[in-house]
């Protein structure tokens, strides 16, 4: 997808937001979304640091529809404060009885390196420690992706072990660091929650 395209993707439907970070704001994912998390996931980058590959529109909309019964994961789009959607931010394998999930974030490619991800990480696990009974949020990733293993680590995230040769991505095999944020670093945070801006 070239940059023309990406600025001519379709923006999303009004949304209104339900939670909040310092910078942005999460705001429940749709269906009708699906061309614009297509547009974002087609940034070869994207494709590159996340290890996928771009589905056909009709497969992401059916994953989305699928996704919405599923209960066991919330799905946000990260939103500006003029409502612009820059990113798709997700708390996924819920697990109520052992407390733990696990995060899933992919921003706009025009919109990285500006601290929105790690914002929105925080507004999240605001969400999961502040709302919800998580002891434990997971987010996982190939040791290689620098940008995301910042944004983690700017959030609190703490890498706890490597997964030796766990994917393979581009005819390579790849080490995968699991890191995570346990409520108790949630709780040492020294940060405004999200209820409190």
């Amino acid at each position: 997808m070239t940059e023309n395209e990406l600025d001519e993707a379709p923006a999303a439907s009004e949304r209104v937001p339900c939670w909040r970070g310092r910078t942005v704001a999460l705001a429940p994912l749709d269906a009708e979304d699906a061309e614009l998390m297509h547009a974002w996931r087609s940034d070869p980058v994207a494709a590159y640091e996340i290890g996928f590959w771009p589905r056909s529109l009709t497969s992401l909309r059916e994953r989305l529809e699928r996704d919405r019964d599923d209960h066991d994961r919330d799905d946000f789009l990260v939103l500006l404060p003029d409502g612009t959607p820059i990113g798709h931010i997700a708390l996924v394998d819920q697990d109520m009885v052992d407390g733990t999930a696990e995060v899933h974030l992919m921003m706009d490619p025009r919109h990285r390196g500006r601290s929105h991800g790690s914002d929105a990480l925080e507004a999240l696990t605001d969400l999961a420690f502040g709302e919800l009974p998580m002891q434990r949020v997971q987010a996982v990733t190939h040791t290689g992706n620098t940008a995301a293993l910042g944004v983690l680590a700017k959030a609190g995230f703490v890498q706890e072990g490597v997964r030796r040769s766990a994917c393979l991505h581009r005819g390579r095999r790849l080490d995968v660091a699991v890191l995570s944020l346990l409520r108790a670093e949630w709780e040492a945070q020294a940060r405004p929650r999200s209820w409190d801006l």
